[in-house]
């Protein structure tokens, strides 16, 4: 008996969506259906753009300010 219950059982469908086709329909056209809503997409996002990198920043290009000070013309020459 164990057996035949075993031999009787159909695999597991897929968990995607699932589109069933009413009337005769040519395999041709089953893929083009298949394809249009493939095409259409909708269950993935974009991804979130990733934050803008300090190498592109303008201000980056800025030279700071020089203020007079004891040593602060040797400091202006100095890399920061």
């Amino acid at each position: 008996m164990a057996s035949q219950a075993q031999d009787t059982e159909q695999p597991a469908a897929p968990a995607g969506p699932r589109i069933e086709v009413l009337g005769d329909a040519s395999p041709e056209q089953v893929a083009a259906l298949v394809a249009v809503l493939s095409g259409l997409g909708g269950g993935e996002g974009e991804a979130p753009a990733a934050p803008p990198s300090a190498w592109s920043n303008p201000a980056r290009l800025v030279r700071p300010a020089v203020y007079p000070a004891p040593g602060g013309w040797i400091a202006s020459g100095l890399p920061r």
